[in-house]
Formats: structure tokens, sequence, C-alpha cells
């Protein structure tokens, strides 16, 4: 019987490092510890126990926000669903519940999109492709490239982060011309303003 210990735990071992390697190679095992946020155009559904009038299927404002009652405008884009759900639990629970339980889940995801304006020759709103990421010289030549009238020295991205939405002052022309590993990645929500030349 002692001689078979040794060889039960090495057997032990070995199926307990099999099952975290196979975890590891499973994508969809890494991704859902990734919290997702939210951004314009999802839908979400907010719901608080024993609330039935405050029940709410929203979808996000450009600017981040939906309307709930009791509350009205409340800015939740740039957050994980877990973070919004304590914004809305903090405001209901200040002035009108007492402890309240709520959840706010996804039930629409928007498309990844993000939206280039100004001078560049063909304006609007574009996916993001599927391999996920794009730099912003990438979105720039997506939607064409500059005119001949732009100004790649003065470019505004506006961003919503954490609720808020964020202006960054970016020269585009700098970041072209350098040779170091400086650019920006565009995320969904995302809007680029291309300036016009001043001659």
């Amino acid at each position: 019987m002692r001689k078979l210990l040794p060889l039960f735990h090495l057997l032990m071992v070995l199926v307990f490092v099999e099952n975290a390697v196979s975890q590891e190679k499973d994508p969809s095992a890494r991704s859902q510890t990734v919290p997702s946020l939210l951004v314009p155009d999802d839908v979400v559904e907010i719901s608080v126990f024993q609330e039935d009038d405050l029940l709410t299927k929203s979808r996000l404002s450009p600017s981040g926000t939906i309307v709930f009652p009791l509350l009205g405008e409340v800015k939740i884009g740039g957050l994980t669903p877990e973070a919004a759900t304590k914004v809305i639990r903090d405001l209901l629970a200040k002035d009108y519940l007492v402890n309240p339980q709520v959840t706010v889940s996804v039930v629409d995801y928007s498309k990844r999109r993000f939206t280039v304006l100004g001078q560049v020759q063909k304006p609007g709103s574009y996916e993001i492709p599927d391999r996920g990421e794009i730099s912003l010289l990438e979105a720039i030549g997506i939607a064409g490239g500059y005119t001949r009238i732009a100004n790649p020295s003065k470019i505004t991205l506006k961003r919503i982060e954490s609720g808020k939405e964020i202006t960054y002052r970016i020269n585009a022309k700098k970041m072209a011309d350098s040779r170091a590993n400086n650019s920006i990645s565009i995320k969904p929500g995302d809007v680029i303003s291309v300036a016009e030349s001043i001659f």
C-alpha cells in the first residue's frame, strides 16, 4: 500500500497539470476573465429586485448615457456592467431606495465602430476589423486618407473613458515620421477629427 501512495500522488499531479494546460489553451476560458466595457449603441437591461416598475431596457447614446426612471440621464459608457451596476445602485440608494439590488446586463452588443470626420476622403463611421485592433493611422487610411487641405499635425480623438468624454490632441504627422512604436489603438466609439490646414 505504501508503495502505491507515491504513484497515486504523481498521478494526481499529472491530472492537475493537464487540466491547467487545457484551460490555458482554451481561448474562451481566458476571455471570460476580461471585462468588456459598455460602448455607445450597446443595449442594456437594468432590473431592481422587487421593483418591477424600474425594469428598463435602453440603448447607450453616443455620449454613453441612458435614461433611467427616477434618476434621469445616467452616464455608464466606458464602464463594465459591474461598475455600471454600482453607479446605478449608489444613485438609487442616495435618494430613493434602501439597499437596492441592481442588475445590469447587456442584451445586444453594438457593432465595434469608430467615426472619422473632417479632412479625410470618405468621412463616416466604420467597423473595426475582426482582427480586433487598428491604429489611428490605419483608421484614417480606412477613411480614404487625408484630403489635400488636411492638417495631420492637428487631429482630435474623442473617447468615452470611465463614463467621461476625454479629448486627445494628436500630431499624426510626427507619429507617422517617427520610427518609435508610439501608435494609438482605436477603440469602439472613438471619434477622430482631422483639422484643415490654414494657409
